[in-house]
């Protein structure tokens, strides 16, 4: 499993491999790209930054802002071209620490600096990945289902459905990736007309 700081390492990285960023604009970002759910508090960025600053990954440029009411200078954090490399490696990886669930959204945001291949190894990978918490998960819910109450079995249910449409997307974006056209599958019919 991936450690947090590597995630927020990866996802720093390749913010600024965009451009020069501060600590704001970064958090700012990270919450998006981290999504619903999940808050990257300043306790979790700036130490990372410190950590990626003595590691020569990122540089800091202090910018005194004209008219500012504040004395203290914007610092502004800007990739290296240690931490470009970094970030390429990082990108590279298709094991399985690129398909687990916190890694994989960050990964996914940058797919578009990566080689088709590397996408399909871990969208592939992914899905496996899913697919096989799916069966394990659906052949639980069979054997439990008597026991739980309705509450936790419709959350169950949503679960199975929220996995079941990520399987999904996957599918169609690995189809996309080769270039393969699915047909959809057909509107059910009715047997009444």
């Amino acid at each position: 499993m991936a450690r947090r700081g590597e995630t927020i390492e990866l996802a720093v990285l390749g913010l600024l491999h965009e451009g020069p960023m501060h600590g704001y604009q970064l958090r700012k970002r990270l919450n998006l790209m981290l999504g619903w759910g999940r808050v990257l508090s300043y306790g979790s960025l700036y130490p990372a930054l410190k950590k990626m600053l003595r590691n020569q990954l990122i540089e800091e440029t202090a910018i005194s802002a004209a008219g500012a009411t504040s004395r203290r200078p914007k610092i502004v954090y800007e990739v290296t071209p240690a931490g470009t490399a970094e970030f390429e490696r990082l990108m590279s990886e298709v094991g399985p620490t690129a398909w687990e669930d916190d890694n994989f959204d960050i990964r996914f945001a940058f797919f578009s600096s990566t080689d088709m291949e590397i996408r399909l190894r871990v969208l592939e990978g992914r899905r496996t990945r899913l697919q096989e918490r799916l069966d394990r998960v659906q052949g639980e819910l069979a054997m439990t289902q008597a026991e739980v109450d309705r509450y936790a079995a419709e959350l169950q249910r949503h679960g199975v459905e929220s996995v079941q449409r990520e399987v999904r997307w996957l599918s169609d974006l690995i189809d996309a990736e080769r270039g393969v056209v699915r047909t959809p599958d057909p509107a059910p019919t009715d047997p009444g007309q």
